[in-house]
């Protein structure tokens, strides 16, 4: 009997990278060689969408496959309990050897510098979170001492627990962060190159422990999630790649409409004018795309460290982001509740053995990751006992997603009617005026905004920048009253499959 020979998954996740801007950067924008390369081997769904669009909420749905009411993770500020099967969990049970590498956010960030993801499922974890601060920190203290005080400048997140005793030694890092961003004042705005050469950058490090990961695999079967705080802001390059956007072929960004009619969410003071107004939008436009040359750079060292382990044939290559980024169209940047395309829409290429290259228009979400990498490693996924009177116990499968592998090898294979998003709480305000629930159909997008913020109901084939809304328009009576039904029907079964949390059988009392 022949030997198999050993398989690999490599999940490469980026941080705020709307499927818009990839798709932009296309047109002339700036040159992303791997990327295309990808999507060229690969099989590219252009109508993916993160269930909510914010970091730990859609990172905890695609490690579990769960919605959000089952795995607990609503928003940002719950950790993922470790209690909840993760795919890498039940991939390491089966026998893989399981690597995380870079942003993995399943614990809040700013709880704890020195979070461990063991538990989660993963054998080898290498750390590193928006706040910079950490393993990458340093890393680059111990073999970059030059660059360490330029490095400070760019811990941003100073609100996290542990930087007044940082370490072993209990040092002041908060007050050191503070002086070097003195001397680097730059480093404390939305928009900026790194001041450190992109070999000693935070992504160079994730790649480079992949790297590693992916080389010492031997003839075991391997999971590595190689996943980049960048692009998330704040917008930081290293300035080699800045010159290789064409800032002339940026366009320019959506108009804001909601200003002319605003909905009462959008009668807030901080919507007062729209962003591109108050900042530098084709600056930090520049910067954006030039974090996306870096990650394509990224992109390819990963590729050959495939290719020189000997890998690539028997590899399932996913790619994908966590959520979108405004980045000023409709005047608005960031994520959050704004559940324009630029939000919503993820970017979500698969390449896999045998896979039927080209573009899929089939509504996917996150949680269809999950799924997918369950039915390629063929390993069962989790399930939930069930109680029955006078039967043999049965058990119900966890997943909410659907495995994307009949789509990779069939453009015609049946998708989803429908895609839900939901968001809760923001940084910016705790409470249901900051809520929103949306269905998404090939056709339209109607958000619905909790405390009387209103609605918004797009034709996204007949208006695609999303700049009428419908909501009381009496044409489109009909179809708003059917998508808020079939909205209700969706929010409604979340709840199922059930919670695994603190679960004994599910219809028992």
């Amino acid at each position: 009997m022949s030997k198999r020979n050993p398989r690999t998954i490599v999940l490469f996740m980026v941080d705020q990278l709307a499927a818009r801007w990839l798709e932009v950067a296309g047109q002339g924008v700036v040159r992303l060689p791997n990327f295309e390369a990808l999507q060229a081997e690969g099989v590219t769904f252009e109508r993916g969408f993160s269930a909510n669009p914010v970091c730990s909420p859609s990172r905890a749905s695609i490690a579990t496959g769960m919605s959000h009411q089952s795995h607990g993770v609503s928003e940002c500020g719950y950790d993922l309990d470790p209690g909840v099967p993760t795919f890498m969990r039940e991939l390491q049970t089966a026998g893989w050897r399981t690597g995380g590498f870079g942003k993995l956010h399943f614990i809040t960030q700013i709880e704890t510098l020195t979070p461990d993801y063991h538990p989660y499922g993963f054998d080898v974890v290498c750390n590193t979170e928006d706040s910079r601060a950490g393993e990458w920190l340093d890393w680059v203290a111990e073999h970059h001492p030059e660059h360490y005080e330029a490095a400070l400048s760019t811990v941003w997140m100073t609100m996290s627990n542990g930087l007044d005793e940082y370490g072993p030694d209990k040092v002041d890092l908060a007050s050191a962060i503070r002086r070097a961003q003195e001397r680097y004042p730059e480093s404390t705005t939305e928009a900026y190159e790194l001041p450190f050469p992109a070999e000693v950058s935070q992504t160079a490090w994730i790649t480079d422990r992949a790297c590693d990961f992916i080389a010492s695999a031997g003839d075991r079967d391997v999971f590595a999630q190689v996943s980049y705080v960048q692009p998330h802001n704040p917008f930081a390059p290293p300035a080699e790649y800045v010159e290789r956007v064409d800032v002339d072929a940026i366009p320019e960004p959506t108009p804001a409409d909601w200003m002319s009619r605003p909905i009462p969410y959008f009668r807030q003071d901080r919507y007062a004018s729209p962003s591109y107004e108050q900042r530098d939008w084709r600056r930090e436009r520049q910067l954006y795309f030039a974090d996306l040359a870096h990650l394509d750079h990224e992109l390819g060292r990963i590729r050959n460290a495939l290719h020189a382990a000997g890998r690539v044939d028997e590899t399932l290559f996913i790619f994908t982001s966590d959520h979108g980024e405004l980045l000023h169209d409709h005047g608005l940047v960031g994520k959050w509740e704004r559940h324009y395309d630029a939000c919503i829409r993820i970017p979500l290429i698969i390449s896999a053995p045998n896979s039927a290259p080209g573009r899929r228009e089939q509504l996917v979400e996150h949680t269809d990751i999950t799924a997918t990498i369950y039915d390629w490693a063929g390993v069962r996924p989790p399930a939930a006992p069930l109680f029955r009177r006078n039967a043999a116990d049965e058990e119900l499968p966890l997943l909410h997603g659907r495995s994307l592998l009949p789509a990779i090898s069939d453009p015609a294979a049946p998708g989803r009617s429908a895609v839900y998003v939901q968001s809760n709480n923001s940084h910016v305000e705790v409470g249901p005026s900051s809520w929103a629930r949306t269905i998404r159909t090939p056709q339209y997008r109607y958000t619905r905004y909790l405390g009387n913020g209103g609605e918004q109901l797009f034709d996204l084939l007949a208006d695609p920048d999303e700049q009428h809304n419908l909501a009381n328009d009496p044409s489109a009576a009909r179809i708003r009253q059917q998508l808020s039904d079939e909205l209700l029907e969706l929010i409604a079964a979340e709840g199922f499959p059930n919670s695994p949390r603190q679960l004994y059988k599910v219809g028992t009392w």
